[in-house]
């Protein structure tokens, strides 16, 4: 009877406890993995930038005399043609010059010709032995003088001449006036600037491009150009000069891209993007999300066929709009999971969804 009692409170025990034992839960399902099947892109490697309108011809107008300027015929804006007078200078001045260059010349004029008609006379005398040949040296070498005299009067007044002319101011080119730096009443030097002429049929725009993508800009390529007031149209343009040093300041180098058919809405000081021919090369990209780092290395998260998550170290290239380019770590075909990646353990079993392949 004794010996019953400890039996039945063991029997009793052992049916409590598993009566209060949970029953076991069945592992959970692999978790959903949104990937991607890694493969071959063009990526664009074109480089785009920001310029200025600018006209391949930028002529700064001056007179190549000094004077006061009486009178001034354009304004900023005008459009110009080739030898319209776009300013005068007082001509008082060098209407004197003219006056005083011509009266020298009549001068040396008679002086020739009475030295000619000395030596004439003289050269009877010797003929009849008045006198000896040494004695018209004197005469002839008179005349010498007196002839050079002429051509050199000749030659000032010439000087004279033009410099009436100059004073007139022309346009040396069909264009628009840009810049006015000289008003009617006000003394300027020879070849300083009064007013800047720009060709509007010859435009470009000019661009600073760093010295690290030089490599890929040559004359004769070709841009894609966008105003940025209107950049629903595109225009077509060649790059037409690159400056043969850097700048000092910014190590970048002027280059000038020309509009190969300009319109109505191109106006000079513009700003204007300009993208450079695609240099397009074949890598594989994916996803910015799909890239991640750990302990100083760049990841992804690679799914193989039986559903197991690894990392892969991986070197990337540059960073596109289609994605990251990945040089080495993956091959075109593998599995490439994109969302979610920091959640991810090592061996991890996931259910591949992929979005779509990489065209």
């Amino acid at each position: 009877m004794t010996l019953m009692k400890p039996r039945l409170i063991i029997l009793a025990l052992t049916a409590l406890l598993v009566a209060c034992e949970k029953p076991v839960e069945p592992p959970a399902p692999p978790r959903p993995a949104l990937v991607i099947i890694a493969g071959k892109a063009d990526i664009n490697q074109g480089m785009a930038l920001v310029g200025e309108v600018k006209s391949r011809y930028e002529s700064n107008q001056a007179f190549r005399i000094s004077g006061k300027i009486v009178e001034r015929k354009a304004e900023v804006g005008a459009q110009v043609k080739k030898g319209q007078v776009l300013a005068r200078l007082d001509i008082t001045d060098t209407q004197f010059n003219v006056a005083a260059a011509t009266a020298d010349v009549r001068a040396a004029e008679a002086n020739y010709v009475l030295a000619k008609s000395e030596v004439e006379r003289q050269r009877q005398l010797v003929s009849k032995n008045f006198i000896t040949p040494s004695a018209l040296d004197k005469y002839e070498a008179e005349l010498k003088t007196a002839e050079a005299r002429v051509n050199q009067t000749k030659a000032q007044a010439a000087v004279s001449g033009n410099q009436s002319r100059y004073t007139s101011l022309v346009a040396d080119r069909d264009g628009v006036i840009t810049q006015i730096h000289a008003e009617p009443g006000q003394v300027v030097e020879a070849g300083e600037m009064v007013t800047q002429i720009v060709d509007t049929r010859q435009i470009e725009v000019q661009v600073a491009v760093p010295e690290s993508r030089m490599a890929n800009v040559k004359i004769g390529n070709k841009a894609i150009i966008k105003l940025w007031a209107d950049r629903s149209n595109s225009y077509q343009g060649t790059v037409r000069e690159i400056a043969p040093a850097a700048d000092s300041a910014t190590r970048t180098f002027n280059v000038r891209v020309k509009f190969d058919a300009p319109d109505g809405k191109v106006l000079l000081g513009m700003t204007a993007g300009v993208r450079f021919a695609d240099n397009a090369d074949t890598e594989i990209i994916v996803p910015n999300s799909a890239v991640t780092q750990k302990n100083g290395q760049t990841l992804v998260w690679v799914v193989d066929k039986n559903g197991i998550a690894n990392p892969r170290p991986v070197s990337i290239g540059n960073f596109t709009e289609q994605g990251v380019a990945i040089r080495q770590g993956i091959q075109a075909g593998e599995m490439v999971a994109i969302v979610g990646v920091h959640t991810l353990v090592k061996g991890q079993q996931v259910t591949p969804q992929i979005q779509q392949a990489q065209q």
